[in-house]
C-alpha cells in the first residue's frame, strides 16, 4: 500500500461560503473525507500548510511547500498538493525547479467548484491526483480533469469550465480514467539524488508590451528590479520606431539586469532572428524564452537570480532546458547569412 502525504494549501477546492464570498476554509482532514478510499488502496496522511486563495500565493509560499516535501520525502511514496487554480501553474513550475532529482511523484490539483458543493469537479480531480500520486514515477505534475501535465507546462486557460488547464507546447504525460493511467510518455529517471534548491529572488517584473508602451517605464524598472521579462509581439518584436524601446533595454542590460524576451503568443514560441524588429533587440545580451510559458518563465528567472548575480550565467540557466520546460535549445544565434 502506497503512503501518500496530502499537503493542503487552500484554494477553491477547500473553499466555503464567507461573508464576502468564497474563501478557503476546509482542513486537510475535511478533504480526506471525500476520498473514495474503498476504490483505491492508499494510506493517506493529511497536513494543512495554509488556507490561502491562490491569488495570495507568493514565492515564499512556494518555498514553504518545497520544504514540506523535502522534510517528509523519505517517509512517503508520493505527494498530493491541493491548490487554488489561479496560480497553480506558477507553483507547479516553481516546484519543478526547486525540487531537484525527484524520483517520486509530486502532484498538484484543485477544482473550479468547492468540494463541498453538490455539483463539483473536485472529487474527480482529487481521486485522479491521488491515483497518479501512487505511480512509480518521478517529477512534478498537474492532474486536472483527467489530464496529467508536466509541471512546467500547465497553463490555466478557462475560468469556469472543468477542463481548465492545458499542456502548452508539450504533450500530456497521461490520462487518468477511473483506476487506470494511460501514458503518452514518461519523464526520464533523475540523474542526481533528491535535493532542494529554494533560493529565490522575487525582484522580477513582467511587462506586457502594447502599442504605445512608454520607454520611460524602464527607468523605474532599472532602479527596482534585478530581472525584467518583456512579453513582446509575435516572434519577438520590440518597437524601435516612434516610442523606441531599444535604448532603454540596452540601459538595462548595461546595468547588469537580466532582460528576458518572451512572446504574448501562447503557442509555438518565438524566433528573434526572423524579423528586423527581433534582430534589433537580439544584438543585446538578452535572454530568450523559446517556447516556455509565462508560468514557468517567472519562477525560473527568480530561481536563476537566486543562484547568481552574473547575467551571463543567468542567461545560461534560463536557456538550458530543465524539467521539460523547453522543447529544444532555444538559445539561438544569428543566422549564417546575416
Amino acid at each position: 500500500m502506497k503512503k501518500i502525504l496530502l499537503l493542503a494549501t487552500g484554494g477553491t477546492i477547500a473553499s466555503v461560503e464567507g461573508d464576502e464570498g468564497l474563501k478557503p476554509g476546509l482542513s486537510g482532514e475535511d478533504l480526506l473525507k471525500y476520498f473514495q478510499r474503498a476504490a483505491l488502496s492508499a494510506d493517506v496522511t493529511a497536513k494543512i500548510l495554509m488556507n490561502r486563495d491562490s491569488t495570495n500565493m507568493q514565492p515564499e509560499h512556494w518555498v514553504q511547500i518545497a520544504e514540506a516535501v523535502a522534510e517528509h520525502y523519505e517517509q512517503y511514496d508520493g505527494f498530493l498538493i491541493t491548490h487554488g487554480t489561479d496560480t497553480l501553474g506558477y507553483t507547479s513550475a516553481a516546484l519543478s525547479y526547486m525540487l531537484q532529482g525527484l524520483n517520486k511523484p509530486v502532484v498538484l490539483t484543485g477544482s473550479q467548484v468547492p468540494i463541498s458543493f453538490k455539483k463539483t469537479d473536485a472529487k474527480k480531480n482529487l481521486f485522479n491526483a491521488l491515483r497518479f500520486a501512487c505511480e512509480e514515477i518521478g517529477g512534478v505534475f498537474v492532474v486536472f480533469d483527467g489530464r496529467v501535465i508536466i509541471g512546467t507546462r500547465a497553463v490555466k486557460m478557462r475560468t469556469k469550465s472543468y477542463d481548465a488547464f492545458e499542456s502548452i507546447n508539450h504533450p500530456y504525460v497521461a490520462y487518468v480514467t477511473g483506476d487506470e493511467v494511460h501514458y503518452h510518455w514518461r519523464p526520464q529517471p533523475p540523474e542526481q539524488p533528491f535535493h532542494i534548491e529554494t533560493s529565490l529572488s522575487p525582484d522580477v517584473f513582467l511587462l506586457k508590451l502594447y502599442p504605445g508602451t512608454k520607454p520611460e517605464i524602464f527607468d523605474f524598472l532599472k532602479e527596482h528590479y534585478r530581472g525584467v521579462i518583456i512579453e513582446s509581439f509575435g516572434n519577438g518584436g520590440v518597437p524601435f520606431e516612434g516610442r523606441n524601446l531599444l535604448p532603454k533595454i540596452k540601459e538595462l542590460t548595461d546595468a547588469g539586469i537580466a532582460v528576458m524576451i518572451s512572446t504574448q503568443c501562447l503557442e509555438e514560441g518565438h524566433d528573434l532572428y526572423l524579423y528586423e524588429v527581433g534582430r534589433k533587440v537580439a544584438q543585446y545580451p538578452v535572454i530568450v524564452s523559446g517556447d516556455m510559458n509565462t508560468e514557468a518563465i517567472v519562477p525560473k528567472l527568480m530561481w536563476a537570480l537566486g543562484k547568481t548575480d552574473d547575467p551571463a550565467e543567468v542567461k545560461k540557466i534560463i536557456e538550458t532546458p530543465l524539467a521539460y520546460d523547453l522543447s529544444r535549445d532555444w538559445g539561438g544565434s544569428a543566422p549564417e547569412n546575416g
